[in-house]
């Protein structure tokens, strides 16, 4: 799924625009034990309540493709006959109306995910009328040719608030606010199945994790047992590892740069654009950027060994998880520095009397904890 895609569905939790009548779910404890069930009605909650119901289960959809949005999927053979997949079909099928297949899910869930403490698993199901769209990019409302049906599952952690001293304005008293169960944004969860170029795509499904440094792999085997892929934040590890051990001495200050701002233009370009297919780059993008910078062929080679030996042959990521194009940032293990990416030329290395040093041009505008301070030459001092 694209960005476009992914917001018009997030466009139908509204409750003017949604067809959720319901929404099923079940309360799990922290060893693992479905302690209890509910089914309430859109339709009989007061608008705010189900406003915050619809609220949590479009956060699903939230976040960024390929870090927190990450598509999924199945081998021809899974959709033909593997229990995986058939349990989805039940779910959309009956539209959630299937208590059999609707406490499978449940239990994979709960047996599957390492969630601390208590947790809600939300799900929801929604027939869209998919409007017919002009070449202009226009909807037509009252044109459609596809009948778009998914089901939404949201997991959602359970925290308990502090007791704390409350002020009842109506009755101008001060009151003990006593200890209460909120439920938090999801932590996981999924959508089936897929919309792909604003069809329904039973080969793919759109899986949500809040974190980019833990997915939650075990739910992903539980629930598609497909391979899961790594982590955004391991991804962006892994090239970092890559690049420094390839290229060794030849990893500079102004090679590395190079590469932040070769693939940060990539995304820039790709946004200002507004391209809806999502932006990946292969090992030749990165290949290209190295020989432009003089690195030492042996290296190039070398890089090119790791890099699919790390994340496979052939292999396409996205850029956005491996570089922050707002930010450049240079640590040593006492000292971080942040810079914008548009100044780097503040920043150069040297070797002065045998010392290596990083240094930063400080013309004006230069604070410590907040102060004002003025850098004067020893004459001066």
């Amino acid at each position: 799924m694209n960005e476009r895609e992914v917001a018009e569905i997030r466009r139908r939790f509204r409750p003017q625009q949604t067809n959720i009548t319901k929404i099923r779910g079940c309360c799990v404890n922290g060893r693992r034990e479905i302690v209890s069930e509910f089914s309430p009605s859109l339709a009989l909650m007061d608008e705010a309540e189900a406003e915050k119901f619809l609220a949590i289960l479009k956060k699903t959809l939230s976040g960024t493709l390929g870090k927190n949005l990450i598509d999924l999927a199945f081998q021809t053979q899974q959709v033909v006959s593997s229990e995986e997949h058939g349990l989805l079909m039940k779910l959309r099928s009956s539209l959630l109306e299937d208590d059999e297949a609707v406490h499978a899910l449940y239990e994979r869930i709960a047996q599957s995910i390492e969630l601390e403490g208590t947790y809600l698993i939300l799900l929801a199901c929604d027939r869209y009328d998919v409007p017919y769209r002009g070449k202009d990019g226009e909807a037509l409302e009252d044109a459609s040719t596809e009948m778009f049906t998914y089901i939404l599952c949201s997991i959602c952690p359970i925290k308990t608030t502090k007791p704390a001293l409350s002020y009842q304005v109506s009755e101008n008293e001060f009151h003990n606010l006593r200890e209460d169960w909120l439920v938090s944004a999801p932590e996981a969860g999924l959508l089936f199945p897929a919309f792909d170029g604003r069809c329904a795509n039973l080969y793919g499904a759109l899986y949500y994790t809040k974190s980019a440094a833990a997915n939650h792999p075990e739910l992903i085997d539980a629930l598609f047992r497909v391979e899961p892929p790594a982590p955004a934040d391991e991804q962006r590890e892994s090239f970092q590892c890559v690049l420094a051990e390839s290229l060794e001495k030849d990893c500079s200050l102004d090679v590395v740069q190079a590469v932040h701002g070769k693939l940060s233009a990539l995304i820039a370009d790709h946004k200002a654009n507004k391209e809806e297919e999502p932006l990946t780059i292969s090992r030749e993008t990165v290949r290209q950027v190295l020989a432009s910078c003089d690195v030492a062929e042996e290296h190039v080679a070398a890089f090119e060994q790791k890099y699919g030996e790390t994340f496979g042959e052939g292999t396409e990521i996205r850029p956005q998880n491996i570089v922050n194009p707002k930010q450049l940032e240079v640590c040593t293990p006492d000292v971080t520095i942040r810079v914008n990416p548009e100044r780097g030329d503040l920043i150069e290395t040297r070797v002065l009397n045998g010392v290596k040093y990083i240094l930063i041009r400080a013309d004006e505008g230069v604070e410590v904890n907040g102060v004002s301070i003025h850098i004067t030459a020893p004459e001066e001092a």
